[in-house]
C-alpha cells in the first residue's frame, strides 16, 4: 500500500467512520453527474488525489480530467467531471475537495513566487514546513506551482544547521564528521550567517550553503566572494514582495516556508447537473 492510498483511507475514514448517515438513507441505485468548477483563478493541483478518493469510494465511478494537476485555470473552468453512484459521489465529495483545494492553494501561491524569478538563474524550493503526514501531496502541489521540492525528510540529505555546528564545534569539524561517515551520494549542505562563515563554508566538502536571514546586499557579496564554487541557497523571511530583489543577487535557490505553510485554499466547488 502507497503513501498516497494510506492518506487518502485515513482522510475517508476520518470523514466516515461509520458511513455517511444522510446520504445512506436517502439513495439507493440514483445515478448523477458532477462537475469540479473552479470559483478563482489559479494553479490547479490535487486532480490526480481527487481521482484516487473517488475510486477508492467506488471504482466503478467515472472520472474525466479537463485540466490536469499544473493547469492555469480561471473562474468558471470545468476542472473535471466524475458520474456514477449520487451516493458514492457524495461520500467522496468533501475529502477530495479538502485536498484538491488545499493543493491548489499551494500551486498557485508557488507559481507566485516563480514568477518574480523571471529572467534569473534562482529557483524557488519548499520545505519541511507541511502539514504532519500530508507532505508528499504538499511538495507534488509546490512541483505543480513550478517550484522545486528540497529534500523530502531528514534521511535524504545532510543539513548542518547553527545548532548542529553549535554542538560539533565549527562548521568545519561538522562537515569533516559527516564526509567521512555518509556515503558520497548524500549531499551535505551548511547554514551560514555571516561573510566569514560562508568563507570557512567554502574550505570544506560541503555541496550547498545556506545563506540565512541575510540582507540582499550581504547575499549579493556572498555570490561575489563564492563565484560559482559552490551552490547558494537563501533563506529566511522570504516574502512576495523581496522575492525579486532576492532573486537578483544571484542565488542559485531561495527555500520559501509560506508555500507550505501560509497559503490561501483556492476555491472549487462540486456542482451536480
Amino acid at each position: 500500500m502507497n503513501d498516497l492510498t494510506t492518506i487518502i483511507q485515513n482522510a475517508l475514514k476520518e470523514d466516515m467512520p461509520s458511513g455517511d448517515i444522510t446520504t445512506d438513507n436517502l439513495f439507493k441505485n440514483e445515478q448523477s453527474i458532477a462537475l469540479f468548477i473552479a470559483k478563482a483563478s489559479g494553479i490547479i493541483s490535487g486532480v490526480t488525489v481527487a481521482y484516487e478518493t473517488f475510486k477508492q469510494v467506488d471504482s466503478s465511478l467515472e472520472f474525466n480530467v479537463f485540466m490536469p494537476d499544473g493547469s492555469r485555470v480561471k473562474k468558471g473552468d470545468i476542472i473535471a467531471r466524475v458520474s456514477g453512484l449520487s451516493s458514492s459521489i457524495l461520500k467522496a465529495e468533501r475529502v477530495a475537495l479538502n485536498f484538491m483545494q488545499r493543493m491548489s492553494g499551494i500551486a498557485t501561491l508557488t507559481d507566485l513566487f516563480v514568477s518574480q524569478t523571471v529572467g534569473t538563474n534562482a529557483k524557488i524550493l519548499d520545505t519541511r514546513k507541511t502539514t504532519p503526514n500530508l507532505r508528499i501531496l504538499e511538495k507534488q502541489a509546490v512541483k505543480d506551482g513550478g517550484g522545486t521540492n528540497h529534500r523530502m525528510n531528514l534521511s535524504e540529505m545532510a543539513m548542518i544547521k547553527d545548532n548542529h555546528i553549535q554542538a560539533a564545534g565549527s562548521i568545519t569539524k561538522a562537515v569533516s564528521i559527516l564526509k567521512n561517515k555518509i556515503a558520497d551520494s548524500i549531499k551535505i549542505e551548511v547554514e551560514v550567517e555571516s561573510i566569514e562563515q560562508l568563507k570557512e563554508a567554502l574550505n570544506t566538502e560541503a555541496d550547498i550553503i545556506m545563506l540565512d536571514n541575510m540582507s540582499c546586499p550581504m547575499m549579493a557579496e556572498c555570490v561575489k566572494i563564492t563565484a560559482h564554487k559552490k551552490l547558494l541557497e537563501a533563506s529566511g523571511n522570504m516574502s512576495l514582495e523581496r522575492i525579486k530583489d532576492v532573486a537578483l543577487t544571484g542565488v542559485d535557490y531561495i527555500s520559501v516556508g509560506a508555500l507550505t505553510h501560509s497559503y490561501d485554499s483556492l476555491d472549487i466547488s462540486l456542482k451536480f447537473q
